[in-house]
């Protein structure tokens, strides 16, 4: 709640302080003199834009949905117009500019804070409707004033004083409530969350969808005003409000990778890629001839657009009929030469932005609204369900659990090879004698090939999918390389040597990424091996050595290479069954591909996964097991040959035994009286930790089962025992009974610090796998030697985890204790219980 509360402040903070900042600026500006200079206004709304989009991004982890769509559709209106005053006041776009600049904008964020505002009264949130509909107003009037100079600025200015007063009401609210722990609360200032009802149509990343929403409403009412007269043309002035839509729209992406949904992320990814070559194409239309716009890749575009559409069916029909829109937009951009200036374009645009409108609504009211408007879910299911052959896979977490790390995203695969799809059709198209400026292949390449391509690999890395992030990455550093180089105007009419070593150390590169291909897939590797093609005609091409057509051909066989796998990824990752294959490793190496396919590999969170791993151990098989430090194998004690089984797995070396461990000190009860007292005050004192004692060996260790494997455990005098501070450790220990453990690596080998490395160095040997992800310390326990407690000292093989100073202080306060005294409380209890009695303890204690 503290946290929560904190993510209220700033956005109300910010909202307050923006509003402050334009009210005193439009009270006390006059049409001749402006109060502030429009630089500084600029820096400083774009400043508050930041610290709103952190407090929108932060509720949108949260699932305050409302609030952080306002928050972050308010920091885009005050990013796009902070960045136009910017400009203006550096002169780069000129003061009578400054009305067509803003005013398509304003617009915008004039329809879309008023289905905000107006979604609000239907969640009764009287706070989020004043302030969405008076900054509504403010954008309203403020186009008013900037379109009749008579109008005046008072007007705009009384809205943004009815936003402070609410701010400090809520913000005095909040402060009263802190100050009286809870006892007194305004009305309308509560943070407490209401018990809302959630269906399956509104648990999604709401806030998301009507922010990436209100981008396209942005560069749509750009597009469309010069259409309809409102302003000339498209110009540098515009520029900041398409970027700025690009740029939240990529924060989108991210924002859907991380809510499990691949095709919005997908879909936003490719919106985002438009708004950046639309503002590209609005900045050069004052540098040089209007951009040109050749037919390859915006008929390419489309395609995958369509393909989009079709599978986004599958989470309603309305998102997928309005995705097809864009397909008629792309369609449009293909159809005239310079798409974005052109009256069928903009046409296009206008239908977007009325159907964008609609989709605000229908998804702002369903993320709030437990009476929900249809949009068609669920036909395209029972759709499916009716075709013989097809089988819908489930859309379950489990589908995208990462391959390292905690990592909450889902796969970027399809975006990534969508984008270098675009990237190779976009370097078919040739430029002739034209300026490469002017011609929109360096949108297409810099940004498809080499951002949202950097952005997919990062999401990738995220996952722990090493190969595919390394992929990503280095083909979209080559991209933006090679399209700024090339296209960007830096390459020049010049061949150089230079740039053929640059060229070259990026195919020494690839070709170990072509290598690594060969044990991953075929389709990776022809993927890989295309890129290849590409790159030897990015050399050909440098040293002026080029055949003619060889480019054209390599490139239109990666991009076809990458389009088949765009759509076995979005196809596979649909149906379960048939699935488009990808092909098997063109070579096998052991331990390659994390053993999914070999043995059980379950998630740690899961008490039924638990469950699961100690039906094997009981059953006789051995397992990897996360600890508080790294992964160890395991095998039940009263299971002779599992231990035999992990000692010769292990190749356990002769001065590495295998140690005992237990969940409790409750599971050493029935050696209790074999033990020393003082032994078992330490035992009680130091566990659960990272702390194993080694003690002296006995007759005791016959009562777990071992048999004949008791000779593979400890050394012929001692044995290490061990409680693990880890809650799946001791649960699964519990479960089984006390385990036989080593390190989860043949002797001789680094630690084993994920659950992936488990089959990778040990193979199929393994019977199950604990999985949860990286080790929590890559440092190994504190072994401690206890075998000469009796004497009143400890030793200490191994300092790890737990420093030797804290083990010797809990050895000096156990040590005070039985000098009072005092004995050991754990066994207390039952020194003169039945036998019947004790046996019913003891149960339930192991």
């Amino acid at each position: 709640m503290a946290q929560h509360s904190l993510h209220v402040s700033i956005g109300i903070l910010g909202i307050s302080g923006g509003s402050l900042l334009l009210l005193v600026n439009d009270y006390a500006s006059s049409p001749d003199k402006d109060l502030i200079p429009h630089t500084a206004l600029g820096i400083v709304l774009v400043i508050i834009a930041v610290l709103l989009a952190y407090a929108g991004i932060s509720h949108s982890l949260s699932h305050a949905r409302l609030f952080s769509s306002l928050c972050l559709t308010v920091s885009a209106l005050w990013c796009g117009s902070g960045l136009v005053y910017i400009l203006v006041g550096q002169a780069v776009v000129p003061p009578t500019e400054l009305r067509s600049s803003l005013v398509p904008g304003l617009a915008a964020f004039t329809l879309a804070l008023l289905i905000i505002g107006s979604v609000a009264v239907v969640a009764k949130k009287a706070v989020l409707f004043i302030i969405a509909v008076s900054i509504s107003l403010a954008c309203a009037h403020q186009i008013a004033g900037l379109s009749a100079t008579g109008f005046g600025q008072s007007a705009t200015a009384a809205n943004y004083l009815l936003v402070c007063v609410v701010c400090a009401y809520f913000g005095f609210g909040r402060l009263l409530y802190t100050i009286t722990h809870g006892n007194l609360e305004l009305p309308g200032t509560g943070l407490r969350r209401k018990a809302e009802p959630k269906t399956e149509q509104n648990q999604g990343c709401g806030d998301a969808v009507s922010v990436g929403l209100v981008m396209n409403l942005l560069s749509a009412s750009v597009l469309v005003c010069p259409l309809v007269g409102v302003v000339p043309q498209l110009s540098v002035g515009h520029v900041p409000w398409l970027w700025t839509a690009g740029v939240f729209q990529l924060g989108m992406c991210v924002l859907f990778y991380r809510a499990m949904d691949t095709l919005a992320a997908t879909f936003y990814g490719f919106t985002a890629l438009l708004k950046f070559a639309e503002g590209y194409s609005a900045l050069l239309s004052s540098l040089a001839p209007q951009p040109y716009s050749p037919v390859p890749f915006p008929v390419v575009f489309s395609v995958l657009f369509s393909i989009l559409a079709l599978f986004s069916c599958q989470k309603s029909l309305l998102e997928g009929v309005y995705q097809l829109f864009f397909v008629a937009y792309c369609i449009a951009i293909a159809a005239q030469p310079q798409g974005f200036f052109q009256g069928g374009t903009q046409g296009v645009q206008g239908a977007i932005f009325v159907s964008t409108a609609g989709m605000l609504f229908i998804t702002t009211f369903n993320m709030v609204s437990t009476t929900l408007i249809p949009t068609g879910r669920g036909y395209f299911n029972a759709l499916v369900t009716r075709m013989q052959g097809l089988t819908l896979r489930a859309h379950d977490k489990d589908l995208h659990v990462p391959h390292l790390g905690y990592s909450k995203y889902a796969d970027a695969e399809v975006l990534g090879h969508a984008c270098n799809v675009l990237a190779a059709f976009a370097i078919t198209a040739t430029v002739y004698d034209n300026d490469p400026l002017s011609v929109l292949i360096l949108p297409w390449v810099v940004v498809a090939g080499g951002i949202l391509q950097l952005l997919c690999g990062s999401v990738a890395f995220a996952r722990g999918k090493t190969f595919e992030s390394t992929v990503f990455i280095l083909y979209g550093m080559m991209w933006s390389v090679w399209g700024l180089t090339r296209y960007g105007g830096l390459y020049g009419d010049t061949r150089s040597f230079n740039v053929a070593v640059g060229i070259i150390g990026f195919m020494v590169f690839n070709c170990l990424v072509t290598a690594a291909a060969l044990v991953v897939s075929v389709a990776w590797f022809a993927y890989a091996f295309a890129f290849q093609l590409i790159l030897i005609s990015f050399l050909l091409d440098a040293v002026g050595a080029l055949p003619n057509g060889y480019d054209i051909g390599v490139t239109i066989i990666f991009g076809l290479v990458s389009f088949y796998c765009f759509l076995a990824h979005i196809f596979n990752s649909t149906f379960q069954s048939p699935l488009i294959p990808l092909g098997k490793p063109l070579v096998r190496l052991s331990g390659v591909g994390g053993g999914a396919d070999i043995c059980p590999h379950v998630p740690a969170r899961k008490a039924s996964s638990v469950h699961q791993i100690a039906e094997i151990m009981k059953n006789g098989g051995i397992c990897g097991m996360p600890t508080d430090t790294v992964y160890v194998l395991v095998a039940a004690c009263n299971r002779p040959d599992a231990v035999i089984k992990a000692y010769k797995v292990k190749k356990q070396a002769q001065d590495r035994p295998m140690s005992l461990w237990i969940s409790s000190i409750k599971q050493l009860e029935p050696v209790r009286h074999l033990l020393s007292p003082l032994l078992l005050d330490f035992m009680e004192a130091a566990w659960p930790s990272s702390i194993s004692m080694v003690i002296p060996r006995g007759p005791w260790m016959d009562t777990f089962g071992l048999g004949d494997a008791a000779k593979h455990i400890g050394t012929p005098q001692s044995i290490a025992i061990r409680n693990p501070d880890c809650s799946v450790a001791t649960h699964l220990i519990n479960l089984v009974g006390p385990v036989a453990v080593t390190s989860a690596n043949p002797s001789g080998e680094a630690d084993t610090t994920h659950h992936n490395q488990v089959y990778a160095k040990l193979g199929k040997k393994v019977d199950g796998v604990l999985c949860d992800g990286p080790s929590p310390e890559n440092i190994a326990s504190t072994v401690v030697d206890c075998t000469k407690i009796e004497t009143g000292h400890i030793g200490f093989f191994r300092v790890g985890l737990i420093p030797k100073s804290k083990v010797l202080t809990i050895f000096e306060e156990v040590q005070k204790r039985h000098r009072h005294g005092q004995t050991n409380p754990a066994f207390e209890y039952d020194v003169d219980l039945p036998d019947i009695q004790r046996d019913k303890i003891l149960r339930n204690g192991s």
